[in-house]
């Protein structure tokens, strides 16, 4: 969130600007939800914003909804932006003295390129290959010796083995290579191919808002849902549709369902459950032998009443080890969503 953002008025007449709100909206979503977004901030970003939330005190549930609600409208409603050394030049000589820009883009401009070949690091070797194919031998020589040796190793296995070889001599002959030639294939791969990479493996704001709901307990969700359809409803509207919950286990084929089933704890199945809709119970149930399904039955009455907050966190880990279960190739989970279909 810009420092620049407008402020918003709590009810204690304290104003939260740019790195307040942001330091709430971090607060928020936690540890799991926003590690990526701590990874890629800068060192000094960091300071700031950990400083902000030492500093931000108690914040009222009105406040916080309503910086929740204006950070999802600025995301939805924000278009495409595209900054450049060029532009941050000009806009920083109207700011600050000639040779204090020239020291700070001098600067900027080496860590770019230090940027660069970190990043090129976890890009997926088959998509660095499919690049590296269409370079001279030379350039792709500079560029593997560059990067870890078992990347390097993935990327060479994936290459046309007559183009693979003469990398791989060129490598083993490589000598010093110069300032300006290593600048010039930092810059091209800035262009060419990293920043796009970027741009294309881009997530909707949508998406990140989808799961941050998926992580609030039902109650927070459904206020968060209503009072965004009341100021943006083609946001809300998107944010259930990407949304998987529960409910959407019921989706999974019988093969998905058993390994789930197997592979989550009985007490939280059986909390789960306690608190699923009747259509929800009779799916899981009839997924079981009739003696299982009686069991979990007794197991669910034995538990008496039950807090909701504890079945929100039941159906919660249920849905995180589906989705665990997914990404490891042991069950499929989709979502229909009108003529799409969402797979996880």
């Amino acid at each position: 969130m810009n420092a620049n953002s407008p402020a918003v008025t709590t009810g204690k007449s304290l104003e939260l600007r740019g790195p307040q709100r942001a330091a709430a909206i971090m607060l928020l979503i936690g540890e799991e939800y926003g590690a990526p977004i701590w990874s890629m901030l800068e060192e000094e970003e960091v300071r700031q914003l950990t400083h902000a939330m030492v500093q931000l005190g108690a914040i009222d549930a009105d406040t916080m909804h309503e910086i929740v609600v204006d950070f999802i409208t600025q995301l939805s409603g924000s278009g495409n932006l595209a900054g450049s050394f060029e532009k941050t030049e000009s806009l920083l000589l109207k700011i600050f003295p000639p040779e204090q820009v020239t020291a700070i883009m001098a600067d900027i401009n080496g860590m770019s390129g230090r940027r660069v070949w970190q990043r090129l690091a976890h890009i997926d070797a088959e998509i660095l290959a499919n690049y590296l194919r269409n370079e001279y031998p030379q350039t792709v020589a500079v560029i593997l010796s560059r990067v870890k040796p078992d990347h390097a190793a993935k990327v060479l296995t994936i290459l046309p083995d007559e183009f693979a070889i003469d990398v791989v001599n060129r490598m083993l002959r490589m000598e010093a290579v110069q300032k300006e030639a290593l600048e010039h294939i930092e810059q091209t791969l800035k262009t060419e191919f990293v920043t796009t990479i970027a741009q294309t493996s881009k997530r909707d704001a949508h998406e990140i808002m989808a799961e941050v709901f998926n992580a609030f307990d039902r109650q927070t969700e459904s206020r968060f849902l209503t009072a965004l359809d009341d100021v943006n409803r083609e946001a809300s509207k998107k944010i259930r549709q990407l949304m998987f919950t529960f409910e959407d286990l019921t989706k999974l084929d019988p093969g998905s369902v058993q390994t789930l089933m197997r592979s989550v704890d009985r007490d939280v199945l059986a909390r789960a459950l306690k608190g699923a809709p009747e259509p929800t119970r009779a799916f899981f149930f009839s997924n079981m032998s009739t003696r299982a399904a009686k069991n979990l039955q007794d197991d669910m009455q034995t538990l008496g009443p039950i807090r909701l907050k504890d079945v929100d966190e039941a159906q919660a880990k249920m849905v995180s080890l589906a989705k665990d279960l997914a990404e490891k190739g042991d069950i499929m989970i989709s979502k229909n969503r009108g003529e799409d279909e969402l797979v996880y």
